[in-house]
C-alpha cells in the first residue's frame, strides 16, 4: 500500500534582499513581496521504500546549500539522502545566490540560506507525519501559457524571446494523491517553461506563476499542490520579462485552471461500467454502478544513477576570475557615475564574466558528473536531474520510456547550467553559451535517463 503526506513552510524571503538577477536590472534590492514562497514536500513510502519530493520558490539549489537541505531533511524523517529530490521551480524573481555583480542586499543572503535546511526539515517532517494511505493515478493536459524562447533577428543572431516555429511542449503532467476516502491530499503538477513572466524592471520577490498556479489547484482541488519544473532549458512565457505581476498571475491561473480540470478527470482506481436498471420514466432511464476492478498500481522505487559528461573549453578559473574582476572594477566605475544605462551594460558585462567562472569551475576535469534520479510513482516515471534540459529531451524521454506517462524534468538536485541539444551548438545562442557541457553530452545524459527509467519500472 502506498502511504503520502503533505507539509509546507513560508520560505518568503525579507524585502531589502539582493534581488536583481537580471543583468538589465537597474535596482539591487526588492522592494515587496508579491505573493509568498513556499517550500512544499510530498512524503511518499511504500512496502519497502520511502522517498521525499521537496519543492522550493528559488531560482535554483546549488552546493553546498543542495547537501545541506538533504541532510537536514534525511534527518528529520529518516528518508535515505538519495531517495529525495529537492526541486526549485526557478523563478527568476527571488533573491540571488550572491552574485558578486550586487552590493546591497547582500547581507541578508547568507541568513536566508542558512534558514532553508531548517524550514525544508520542517516542511518533510509534517508531510511524513501527516501521511496515510492513499491511491494515486496520472493524466496529462495542454497549456498554452510556453513558447520555444530562441528565436533570430533578421541578421541571424539568436535572442531570448519567441520562437513560433521552435520546438515547444504543452503537456500539463498531473498526479493525483486522495485517501481511501477520496479526498485529495496532494497533487503534483510538472510543466515547462522559464519563470520569466517578471523581468529586469520588475522589484517585487515573487515565485512568479508556478506560485500562481500551485494557488489556483489548491482553491479548486483541495490538499497541497507541488510544483515541478520540466524541461524548461529552451522553453519561455509568451508574455514574459515585464514588471507588471498581473502577467504573472494570469498565465498561473491559466496554467492551475488547465491542471485543476485535469486533476478532477483522475480516478486512480480502475473501474468497470455496469448496468443496473432501467427505470420507467419520462424516458427510460440508465442507471448505471462505475465498480472498482484490477488492482490499483501501488509502486513506489528510487534509482539513482551517474554519468560522467563530456565539458567544454573554459579559460583556467583564476583566468575567468581576473576577467571577473576587472568587469566588477568597471561596475563600480558606472554605478559612481549614476547613469542607467551604463549600470545596466556593466552590470550585465559582470554577470556573464561571473557565468564563466561558474562554468570553468564546473569544467575543470573535462568531465562532469551528472546525477540522474529516476522515481516510480504507481504508473508514473518521474526523472530528475541537476541541469536545464531542452524540452527535445523530454519528447524523447517520453517516446523511449516504458511508462506511459513519464516526467522529465531539471533543476533537481544541483543546477549546473543549460543542457542543448546538439543541434543547438551550432545554432549558438545563450544557452550553449552558459553550460559547462560538450555537445553530445545531452545525447548521453539522455541515454542513462532511459537506462534508468527502464531499471525503475522493472524493478531490478
Amino acid at each position: 500500500m502506498l502511504i503520502a503526506g503533505a507539509g509546507r513552510t513560508d520560505i518568503t524571503p525579507p524585502v531589502g534582499i539582493a534581488h536583481a538577477g537580471w543583468g538589465a536590472a537597474a535596482h539591487e534590492c526588492a522592494e515587496g513581496v508579491d505573493m509568498p514562497f513556499y517550500c512544499t514536500a510530498l512524503y511518499l513510502a511504500g512496502d519497502e521504500t520511502q522517498a521525499l519530493i521537496i519543492d522550493l520558490d528559488i531560482t535554483g539549489v546549488v552546493e553546498p546549500l543542495d547537501s545541506r537541505i538533504r541532510q537536514a531533511v534525511s534527518d528529520a524523517t529518516a528518508v535515505p539522502v538519495d531517495h529525495i529530490r529537492i526541486s526549485s521551480t526557478h523563478t527568476h524573481s527571488a533573491p540571488v545566490f550572491g552574485g558578486p555583480w550586487l552590493v546591497k542586499g547582500v547581507e541578508l543572503l547568507e541568513q536566508y540560506h542558512d534558514g532553508l535546511p531548517e524550514k525544508a526539515a520542517s516542511a518533510a517532517a509534517a508531510a511524513r507525519d501527516n501521511a496515510k494511505p492513499v491511491v494515486t493515478g496520472a493524466a496529462t493536459g495542454a497549456c498554452g501559457i510556453n513558447v520555444n524562447r530562441r528565436p533570430a533577428d533578421s541578421s541571424g543572431r539568436l535572442f531570448t524571446g519567441r520562437n513560433w516555429d521552435g520546438y515547444v511542449d504543452p503537456e500539463v503532467l498531473v498526479i493525483g494523491f486522495d485517501d481511501v476516502s477520496g479526498k485529495p491530499i496532494a497533487t503534483i503538477l510538472q510543466y515547462a517553461c522559464h519563470p520569466t513572466a517578471l523581468g529586469p524592471a520588475n522589484r517585487l520577490l515573487s515565485p512568479d506563476y508556478p506560485g500562481h498556479a500551485r494557488r489556483t489547484v489548491e482553491n479548486n482541488i483541495d490538499g497541497l499542490c507541488i510544483f515541478l519544473q520540466g524541461s524548461a532549458g529552451n522553453q519561455g512565457p509568451v508574455h514574459g520579462f515585464v514588471g507588471d505581476v498581473e502577467v504573472a498571475r494570469r498565465q498561473g491561473k491559466m496554467l492551475g485552471l488547465e491542471a485543476a480540470s485535469v486533476r478532477m478527470k483522475i480516478d486512480p482506481v480502475p473501474r468497470e461500467e455496469r448496468l443496473v436498471e432501467i427505470v420507467p420514466s419520462g424516458a427510460d432511464l440508465g442507471m448505471y454502478e462505475d465498480v472498482p476492478v484490477g488492482k490499483v498500481d501501488d509502486s513506489l522505487r528510487v534509482v539513482n544513477r551517474y554519468v560522467d559528461l563530456p565539458t567544454g573549453d573554459f579559460p583556467t578559473e583564476e583566468e575567468a576570475r581576473c576577467v571577473l574582476e576587472e568587469k566588477l572594477r568597471d561596475l563600480s566605475v558606472a554605478r559612481q557615475g549614476g547613469d542607467e544605462s551604463s549600470i545596466k551594460a556593466a552590470v550585465m558585462s559582470a554577470k556573464r564574466a561571473s557565468f564563466t567562472v561558474t562554468n570553468a569551475r564546473a569544467a575543470a576535469k573535462g568531465w562532469l558528473r551528472l546525477w540522474v534520479q529516476a522515481m516510480r510513482v504507481g504508473g508514473t516515471i518521474l526523472i530528475g536531474l541537476p541541469v536545464e534540459p531542452f524540452a527535445e529531451f523530454a519528447g524523447e524521454m517520453k517516446r523511449l520510456s516504458p511508462a506511459l506517462l513519464t516526467g522529465f524534468a531539471g533543476y533537481s538536485n544541483g543546477l549546473y547550467g543549460y543542457m542543448p541539444t546538439a543541434a543547438a551548438y551550432e545554432e549558438g545562442g545563450y544557452e550553449v553559451g552558459n553550460t559547462p557541457l560538450r555537445a553530445g553530452a545531452g545525447e548521453e545524459a539522455l541515454r542513462a535517463c532511459v537506462d534508468a527509467a527502464h531499471e525503475v519500472w522493472e524493478g531490478e
